[in-house]
């Protein structure tokens, strides 16, 4: 599992999977294919979905509501490097995942959980 240590708020310092938000009009697995090439570098085929789960992006009043979809996603090309957002990239083997608290949203908790389950 690729990991991105994030640089900024919210959750900065924590693990996330890569990803980001779809623009308007875009098809989500579209989205998925840009955002891997922004935040990695790599070139990615979308794979098995993993899952839908609810979220929020922040904290307080101000915090918006997330729909986050998951899909694996099998690498095609590129070269891996961390873009100005992520800190730090890493391969994690399906049992070194870091903890729960270790990582930036709940979110990424459950999708993880389910990965490793599935």
């Amino acid at each position: 599992m690729l990991l991105g240590r994030r640089t900024f708020e919210p959750c900065r310092g924590l693990w996330d999977t890569p990803g980001g938000f779809v623009e308007e009009g875009e098809h989500p697995l579209a989205a998925l294919v840009r955002e891997l090439r922004e935040e990695t570098g790599l070139d990615v085929e979308p794979g098995r979905f993993v899952g839908v789960w609810m979220d929020t992006y922040g904290t307080g009043p101000a915090a918006e509501s997330t729909l986050n979809l998951y899909w694996e996603a099998h690498v095609t090309g590129g070269e891996l490097r961390a873009a100005d957002d992520v800190a730090e990239l890493r391969w994690f083997a399906r049992d070194e995942l870091p903890q729960p608290s270790e990582l930036a949203f709940t979110t990424v908790v459950h999708a993880l959980d389910a990965w490793r389950n599935g």
